[in-house]
């Protein structure tokens, strides 16, 4: 049953993943990849979806997936399964523990995990840089470079720059998102 299946495979991802939702987003891209409910070049571009709209990234993903696969009620079960487990821990934690985070072995634990943490998202970085700008989602794909998102990629790097040196001030995220989403219409059409 598709229901309970994205129920768990949520409800997984959340319980295993530190960090936050950037941390979430290979155990995310490996479970969605492995049940067929997106393909790479699908999931590469709702995380730019998911990073624009409100709301954490990890919750975002969850409701467009479950969405897709099992309409509303798949999105409410996903996203209750992504967020039920730090729901869950972050109620233990007041409530029981009140100094767990003084203890010198917490305190220890979480710094072994931010590097770990920091190394996901880097590795989901690299990833998706080599996906959108080489065309390559697994080792046997072949080579092509993709020009025009090398040229969008130093459009949106150089803006900030340039208005910082102009103007005095960056332009909002907002502004640049935009400006991401004309490009991507003008170099690859509707």
């Amino acid at each position: 049953m598709i229901y309970l299946t994205l129920f768990l495979t949520f409800l997984k991802i959340g319980a295993v993943s530190f960090g936050g939702g950037y941390a979430m987003i290979p155990l995310i891209r490996e479970e969605v990849l492995s049940f067929g409910w997106l393909n790479e070049a699908e999931f590469t571009n709702f995380i730019a979806v998911a990073e624009s709209t409100p709301g954490p990234i990890a919750v975002n993903m969850a409701t467009f997936i479950g969405s897709t696969q099992a309409g509303f009620l798949g999105s409410l079960l996903a996203t209750l399964g992504v967020v039920l487990p730090s729901f869950i821990i972050i109620l233990l934690i007041v409530a029981v523990f009140n100094n767990l985070l003084k203890l010198a072995g917490v305190k220890w634990a979480l710094k072994g995990i931010k590097p770990v943490v920091a190394g996901l998202i880097i590795g989901t970085a690299i990833t998706m840089i080599i996906s959108n700008l080489f065309a390559i989602s697994k080792i046997t794909d072949t080579f092509y470079f993709d020009y025009k998102a090398l040229i969008i990629l130093a459009i949106i790097v150089a803006l900030p720059i340039l208005c910082k040196l102009i103007i005095k001030k960056k332009p909002s995220p907002i502004i640049l998102i935009l400006i991401s989403a004309v490009l991507g219409i003008l170099f690859y059409g509707l």
